[in-house]
């Protein structure tokens, strides 16, 4: 009996690699076969037993001798393994302009996501300085951004706008996108917006990367978790990673609070600490910075 079934426990363990088969059920015949085998086991060795048949979800395969070596094992696929990002894309054009434009078509005309694509009006690119020191990286587009094409133009992005104009700057002299260039789709009628996937993410976020690579930003600001996930993977909570630089690809990356967290939670205390992420941005631009800047949202 020893032999047949290390035989079939062989071939069992060869389907569970080869095609993920985690369990096996033997047929009436091969069982009323097995039960033979092993009265007869104290009598003689039986050198060539039947095969057991084992059902799997493929087609049945052929037997496999017991005198067989162990089968090699294969390469498989884990079917829990997390989806794989897209690859990088290919970056073409002599100048940043025509670059970005390129990158621009080839997302207009992606399908990849279809619930995506059958729902949204526009794809949300980016906007702003092709040379831009400073870039701004959000999630994805909203109802507003969807309808108009562009990046952080509804509350939140007028916000965002205050927030660079106080330091300094303008939207023409940074450079604004998303992790996700559709808005993520909504029932229809239900209000507000919904976080994008991991898998929206991974399938989107190679756009952002070829952005990223084409305007070389000195410093980048990740607006809120689903911002920073989307670069690094789930690395923490935004309220324990904001204020202190993380790195992405060899370029500073500073997470804050989205804006849109600000419309929640009004305080001094809360526009403070965004304010002191963004102070750190300056300074690490070498941005010169008065003490009236300095003192923003100190007061209650």
């Amino acid at each position: 009996m020893t032999e047949p079934m290390a035989a079939l426990r062989g071939y069992v363990q060869f389907l569970h690699e080869r095609d993920g088969v985690r369990q096996v059920k033997l047929s009436r015949a091969a069982r009323q076969g097995l039960a033979t085998l092993a009265g007869k086991t104290k009598a003689a060795p039986v050198s060539n037993p039947p095969v057991a048949a084992v059902h799997d979800r493929r087609p049945a395969a052929a037997p496999v001798a017991p005198s067989r070596p162990a089968p090699v094992r294969q390469p498989i696929l884990n079917p829990a393994a997390p989806v794989q990002s897209e690859p990088p894309i290919e970056i073409t054009g002599s100048s940043k302009i025509e670059q970005l434009r390129h990158l621009e078509e080839r997302a207009k005309a992606c399908l990849k996501c279809s619930h995506l694509v059958s729902r949204r009006h526009n794809v949300v690119f980016g906007v702003g300085n092709p040379e831009a020191k400073l870039m701004f990286i959000g999630e994805a587009p909203g109802e507003e951004e969807d309808l108009q094409g562009e990046p952080f133009v509804g509350r939140a992005g007028q916000l965002l706008t205050k927030m660079i104009q106080a330091m300094g700057l303008t939207r023409e002299q940074v450079y604004i996108g998303n992790i996700v260039k559709c808005r993520p789709d909504m029932p229809p009628g239900a209000p507000g917006n919904r976080k994008p996937t991991k898998q929206e993410m991974e399938t989107c976020v190679p756009y952002l990367r070829a952005q990223i690579e084409v305007i070389k930003p000195t410093v980048m600001v990740a607006l809120g978790a689903t911002a920073v996930e989307g670069l690094l993977g789930p690395v923490g909570t935004i309220g324990s990673l904001r204020g202190k630089f993380l790195e992405f690809r060899g370029t500073p990356l500073m997470p804050t609070y989205h804006p849109s967290y600000l419309l929640r939670n009004q305080s001094n205390t809360e526009k403070r600490k965004v304010w002191e992420d963004l102070l750190a941005v300056m300074e690490r631009l070498e941005m010169p910075i008065s003490e009236k800047q300095r003192n923003f949202f100190l007061k209650a």
